[in-house]
């Protein structure tokens, strides 16, 4: 490609583009999944398309990995046992990780080339992989909850993709009953759920079929995303009962750094702005 070019992603839900300026590819793979393509930019660092879309790159990731784990770690009163569905790319396994009190943390993702490629060029996500609490699985994550234990985890992160191909199945009502099977009373899922500025829809429905499935009180926390589309990204908490009040004193004296997570950030985005409030059913 002549350098610098352009990598654009059209999202025709919201009628938008993005676009980041590149120098060069650096690799390219054809999973039996998807195909997953690693280009250098010229300001964001690394940059990750799965079938053309954006998944990440090195400059702000930082946002979304921590805003998927650190808002339920600091809510459970003592999360042991943790589960990532997806999250190949293993930055949310490094956040979760940073908690020492977790036990174990086994991180499932169908495709085992986007944790190969993050390994390659990605490193900084991949720090906790040798972690002796970590298990990293390359199997189905549907599969691996309608299998699991019931009441045997704490909290499971659906760190996925949007609701289209390999990630469509964690977006419905069966695979909610099995998260909710799975964990303890005290339990919490976490999901990925897109933009509230374009998307306030699909994060209706998908607690929707949260609560089919038996959840039964909800938190959407949005934060800044530049890569994705809109720029302005969620993470919905559900819970089978109880509340989402923040563990304050333990997060203000949490023994590692953040760059974006921090106590006060986290009751702010409690705190939904009022068109949020009033689209989402309670």
């Amino acid at each position: 490609m002549p350098a610098p070019a352009w990598i654009h992603e059209q999202f025709a839900p919201t009628g938008s583009a993005i676009g980041f300026r590149v120098t060069r590819k650096l690799d390219e793979v054809q999973s039996p999944f998807q195909k997953i393509e690693i280009f250098e930019t010229t300001d964001w660092g690394n940059l990750m398309l799965i079938d053309g879309a954006v998944m990440l790159t090195t400059r702000d990731n930082f946002l979304y990995h921590e805003m998927m784990s650190h808002p339920a770690l600091f809510t459970h009163p003592d999360p042991k046992q943790v589960v990532i569905i997806g999250g190949g790319d293993c930055g949310t396994l490094r956040e979760v990780l940073k908690h020492p009190g977790v036990d174990k943390a086994v991180q499932c993702d169908i495709d085992e080339q986007v944790t190969r490629m993050a390994e390659k060029y990605f490193p900084e996500l991949c720090e906790s992989n040798g972690d002796p609490r970590a298990e990293l699985l390359f199997d189905d994550g549907i599969a691996h909850m309608r299998n699991a234990a019931p009441g045997s985890l704490d909290i499971v992160i659906v760190d996925s993709t949007d609701p289209v191909g390999p990630a469509e199945g964690l977006f419905n009502r069966a695979f909610y009953e099995s998260c909710f099977r799975a964990l303890k009373d005290d339990g919490i899922l976490v999901q990925q759920s897109e933009s509230p500025l374009a998307l306030l829809d699909l994060i209706n429905e998908m607690r929707g079929e949260m609560r089919k499935a038996g959840f039964t009180a909800f938190r959407t926390l949005p934060f800044p995303q530049p890569c994705y589309p809109t720029g302005w990204w969620s993470c919905t908490l559900a819970r089978k009962a109880g509340g989402f009040d923040l563990r304050d004193d333990d997060a203000r004296a949490k023994a590692f750094d953040t760059l974006y997570y921090s106590a006060e950030l986290h009751q702010a985005a409690l705190i939904l702005p009022p068109f949020v409030a009033a689209t989402l059913e309670s």
